[in-house]
């Protein structure tokens, strides 16, 4: 299941879901806010707040996102 919901022409994430999915992910790596701020050059704050669905990473962030947590951008979006 994704969480991408689809809003006429506009594509909207829902950023609980992405967020919880980021630190899962994080978690599952082994890594800290610190290393995927490092890697993805952003504040641990962003990554704090990304991982807490207070704000959704940009487009082009969420490449940089998937590639920090060695994974690709669909994996970002599955649910388990």
């Amino acid at each position: 299941m994704y969480q991408i919901l689809s809003k006429g022409d506009r594509v909207m994430i829902d950023p609980q879901k992405l967020g919880r999915r980021i630190s899962y992910l994080r978690h599952k790596a082994h890594l800290k806010q610190l290393d995927i701020a490092e890697r993805c050059f952003v504040s641990i704050q962003a990554v704090s707040k990304w991982e807490r669905g207070q704000c959704c990473p940009s487009l082009p962030m969420l490449d940089d996102i998937a590639s920090a947590l060695g994974v690709e951008i669909k994996d970002l979006f599955e649910e388990e």
